[in-house]
C-alpha cells in the first residue's frame, strides 16, 4: 500500500495532514516536517527479521490480568557501575532490564563517562556492547586508549541501522548495550531522516522491546536542543526509566550529572565530576570543592546548605549591590530563579529596611551550579544585606530557612541532614527557622551552635550586624 505524507511536528511528534505554522499540541512554531508515513515497525522487518522475531518470542506476555500481589518482582541486584557518584544517582547502580536517556550539550562528556563505564563493566568480566553511529570503530578505539578502555569483553557495532543494532543486541545478549546516539539511528520500516521523530520514536520502542525481555541494560545518548531539552518526542521521555542530564556550567572543568526522571531512585540527585586528561573524575566532597575558593572576610558571601535529590550540599551564594548609574537598575541572576531573588528583594525592601529599588543586584552561585529550593531564600537576603551594608557575613555560620511575604522565616525539611553537613565541613554555628527547633535535633547538633530565627531582620542581625 502506498504511503501517505503527513507533517510531523519535531518537538511533540504531532501529525497533520497539512503544515501548520504552530503546534496545536506543544505551542512550538515551525517545526512541522513533512515526512512518508509508513505502517508501523514491527519485530521482523525486511532484514534480518528471523533472528529479531526470535529475541522478541523468546517471552511471551500473559494476556490475562494478574493479581496484583501475585506478580513475581524479579528481585534481581543491582548492576554497580564501577563509579559511586553514578551510582548515587542512578540509586544504587542500573537495574537489568532498565532504559536510561542520559542528554547534555555537545562535548560535555557523555560519551567519555559511557566508555568509562562500559570499561568498568567489561573488565570485570561482563559483556558490553559499544553501538556508535556517530564515530568510526577506529575512532572510538582512539578514545579508548586514551581512557584506559580497552578490555576484551568491550565490543564496538559502527551502525546507524536500528535493526542491526537489536539484532546484535538479542545475539550478543551483553550486561549493558549502549546506543551513542539514538538521533543518529534509522529504522528501515520508516521513510524519513535519522532523527526525525517518527525514527526516533519506532527505534527506542524497537530497541526496549529486545532489552526488556532479556534483560539488558540499555543506554541511549540523546542530543540537546537550543533550549537545553533532549532533542526528538518527548514521549521518549515518558518510554525510558531515567533521564539524566549533564550541565556544564561555563569555563568550568567541573560536570553535574542530574536524574531528572528515575523510577528506581530520587529525582533530581546529583553527582559532580571533573573533566581531565584520562576522562571523568568523580568528585567524591562536592561541598568541599565548592567551597575551597570562597574568599574570607568579603561583604555579600553567606553559605546555605541545600538539598539536592538525597544529598546535602553546601554551596556559596554571593550578592553584590551596587547604585544604578544610569536611573535604571539592573537585576542579573546566575545558578539560582530571578523570580525567586526579585521576591526576597521586595522582602528586604518592604519588611527590613532595606531600599534597594535604587540598586544594581547580582547574584549568582558560586562554582557553576543552579540551586532553586525554598530553604535558598534566608541566605540570599543575608547576603544582600552583606553587600548593601559592606559588612562580611559570619564566616563560621550556615543559614537555612524559607522566606515568607511577610518576612517570617519558614521552616524547611531534612535539617538533620544539612546539620551533618555543616557539622562535617567544620562550620560552627547554622542559622535556622525557629519551627525547625525541635527535641529530636539534640543528637546531631554535636558542637554546633542553633541560632533559631522568626523573621528576617532577626537572621540579618545574627550574621550581619
Amino acid at each position: 500500500m502506498a504511503s501517505r505524507t503527513v507533517f510531523t511536528c519535531q518537538a511533540c511528534g504531532h501529525a497533520s495532514p497539512k503544515w501548520l505554522g504552530r503546534c496545536p499540541d506543544c505551542g512550538a512554531w515551525n517545526t512541522f516536517v513533512e515526512e512518508r508515513a509508513a505502517a508501523p515497525a514491527r519485530g521482523g522487518g525486511r532484514r534480518g527479521g528471523h533472528a529479531l522475531a526470535g529475541v522478541l518470542a523468546a517471552a511471551t506476555e500473559p494476556v490475562e490480568p494478574i493479581a496484583l500481589h501475585q506478580v513475581d518482582a524479579g528481585r534481581q541486584p543491582r548492576l554497580p557501575t564501577g563509579m559511586a557518584e553514578l551510582d548515587r544517582v542512578l540509586g544504587g547502580g542500573f537495574v537489568p532490564g532498565s532504559v536510561v536517556l542520559v542528554g547534555g550539550d555537545p562535548g560535555v562528556g557523555k560519551s567519555t563517562l559511557l566508555l568509562q563505564v562500559s570499561q568498568h563493566l567489561a573488565a570485570r568480566g561482563l559483556p558490553v556492547l559499544y553501538v556508535t553511529g556517530e564515530e568510526s570503530a577506529a575512532q572510538v578505539r582512539l578514545r579508548a586508549e586514551r581512557l584506559g578502555a580497552l578490555a576484551p569483553d568491550l565490543a564496538v557495532l559502527p551502525t546507524t541501522d536500528a535493526l542491526q543494532a537489536a539484532e546484535a543486541i538479542g545475539r550478543y545478549q551483553p550486561a549493558l548495550a549502549v546506543i551513542d546516539s539514538i538521533q543518529t539511528l534509522a529504522h528501515p520500516d520508516v521513510a524519513s531522516a535519522p532523527g526525525s521523530v517518527s525514527q526516533v520514536r519506532e527505534s527506542v520502542a524497537l530497541l526496549m522491546a529486545v532489552t526488556k525481555r532479556l534483560p539488558v541494560v540499555l543506554v541511549l545518548v540523546g542530543h540537546v536542543t537550543r533550549a537545553g531539552t533532549i532533542a526528538g518526542p518527548r514521549v521518549v521521555e515518558h518510554m525510558v526509566d531515567a533521564v539524566l542530564y549533564f550541565e556544564s556550567p561555563a569555563h568550568h572543568a567541573y560536570r553535574l550529572l542530574r536524574a531528572i526522571k528515575n523510577r528506581f531512585g530520587a529525582t533530581h540527585e546529583i553527582a559532580l565530576f571533573e573533566m581531565q586528561d584520562r576522562g571523568l573524575a568523580e568528585v567524591a566532597n562536592p561541598s568541599a570543592r565548592l567551597l575551597s575558593e570562597r574568599p574570607r572576610g568579603a561583604a555579600g558571601s553567606a553559605v546555605v546548605a541545600a538539598v539536592e535529590g538525597t544529598r546535602p550540599l553546601l554551596v556559596e551564594i554571593q550578592a553584590l549591590v551596587a547604585p544604578a548609574p544610569y536611573g535604571n537598575p539592573r537585576r542579573v541572576a546566575t545558578g539560582l530563579d530571578l523570580g525567586r531573588a526579585a521576591l526576597v528583594l521586595a522582602v528586604l525592601d518592604k519588611r527590613a529596611g532595606l531600599h534597594l529599588g535604587g540598586c544594581d543586584v547580582y547574584l549568582k552561585v558560586a562554582g557553576g551550579l543552579r540551586v532553586d529550593e525554598p530553604a535558598l531564600d534566608l541566605a540570599l537576603a543575608v547576603a544582600l544585606a552583606s553587600s548593601h551594608r559592606d559588612r562580611p557575613a559570619d564566616p563560621e555560620a550556615v543559614v537555612i530557612g524559607e522566606l515568607g511575604l511577610a518576612g517570617e522565616v519558614r521552616s524547611v525539611q531534612r535539617v538533620d541532614e544539612r546539620l551533618r553537613e555543616a557539622q562535617r565541613l567544620g562550620f560552627r554555628r547554622v542559622v535556622l527557622p525557629r519551627g525547625n527547633l525541635t527535641p529530636a535535633l539534640a543528637g546531631v547538633v554535636g558542637e554546633l551552635e542553633l541560632v533559631p530565627v522568626q523573621r528576617v531582620e532577626e537572621a540579618i542581625a545574627a550574621t550581619v550586624g
